[in-house]
């Protein structure tokens, strides 16, 4: 049992990841999407363990900012593995209750930490983990389309690009201002890659009608972000491992999903940028290895 309570939070975000990554992966191989969503779910179901054995160490980890930020990666990925439920499992009504629960979980986690943090804020208490909580939404916009629900997709949506406009000041401020931060979070400013890319991928999946500049103006803003990020991995992946070692997932798959569905989006608008489908191909390679990279790091954690 000594295993299951050292389980952290965090591992959510590499279910997440595993998750995105499988759709990543979709066009390439099938078995690869569900190699991705058997991890996936391994993970989560590994957190669920915990939670249900250990209750009060979730509710101690919900008094800290990071880690009850982090936690609305196990909604997230509980929306992305939903579509695998409908996919595989042939349980189409299973699979949007699923969708429903995890939606109606994240945005009971934004009230709860809006309530609990937010409105008493401290700038040093802030970290660019807080964009899971409000920008992590527009996974709902991602995946609606799966479920017909692309209005409720289209709000996702909206919410998650004016959150993450807010919080991009907010989250910079804290960093501009007060650049030191603990070695053990070190790793979250990779998180800065996500929001953009979510919203990018988000707007192509549920908005209509679509607006060119618009959407060329998310993806300028999401390589620059992008670019950022990627430095930011070569200065943090030295570093000794951390459960935060979870934000090397995610924010660089999304980022190569958002770019290939921009590629795919230009091109039915009749503009294609034929230069963009090796840019994704190149950020879907650094994306696979970073996933099984931080999968082998959370592996060899577990098993000491």
């Amino acid at each position: 049992m000594d295993k299951i309570k050292k389980i952290p939070v965090p591992i959510c975000g590499v279910a997440l990841g595993c998750a995105a990554l499988g759709n990543l992966l979709q066009s390439y191989s099938e078995t690869l999407r569900m190699v991705c969503g058997v991890v996936s779910a391994l993970f989560l179901l590994l957190f669920i363990i915990k939670v249900v054995a250990f209750p009060k160490l979730l509710a101690e980890d919900m008094t800290n900012p990071i880690m009850a930020s982090v936690s609305g990666t196990f909604s997230m990925a509980l929306m992305l593995l939903s579509t695998y439920i409908k996919g595989y499992l042939g349980a189409p009504d299973v699979a949007f209750v699923v969708w429903v629960v995890a939606n109606a979980l994240h945005v009971a986690l934004i009230v709860f930490f809006t309530a609990k943090f937010v409105a008493k804020i401290k700038l040093q208490a802030v970290f660019a983990s807080y964009y899971i909580v409000y920008v992590g939404i527009a996974v709902a916009a991602v995946t609606a389309p799966v479920y017909e629900a692309t209005a409720i997709g289209t709000v996702a949506f909206w919410f998650g690009l004016v959150s993450f406009v807010a919080l991009f000041v907010l989250v910079t401020m804290r960093y501009v201002k007060l650049p030191n931060v603990p070695e053990p979070a070190k790793p979250l400013i990779c998180i800065y890659a996500a929001p953009m890319s979510l919203c990018l991928a988000g707007y192509v999946q549920s908005v209509m009608p679509k607006n060119h500049a618009f959407l060329l103006a998310m993806f300028a803003v999401a390589t620059v972000i992008y670019l950022f990020s990627l430095v930011q991995l070569v200065r943090c992946i030295s570093l000794p491992f951390y459960p935060s070692y979870a934000a090397f997932t995610f924010p660089f798959v999304i980022s190569a999903i958002a770019s290939k569905m921009t590629a795919s989006c230009l091109l039915n608008m009749g503009a294609p940028l034929p230069w963009l489908a090796p840019v994704a191909l190149v950020e879907t390679v650094i994306a696979a290895i970073l996933v099984i990279y931080t999968c082998v790091c959370y592996l060899a954690f577990l098993k000491a």
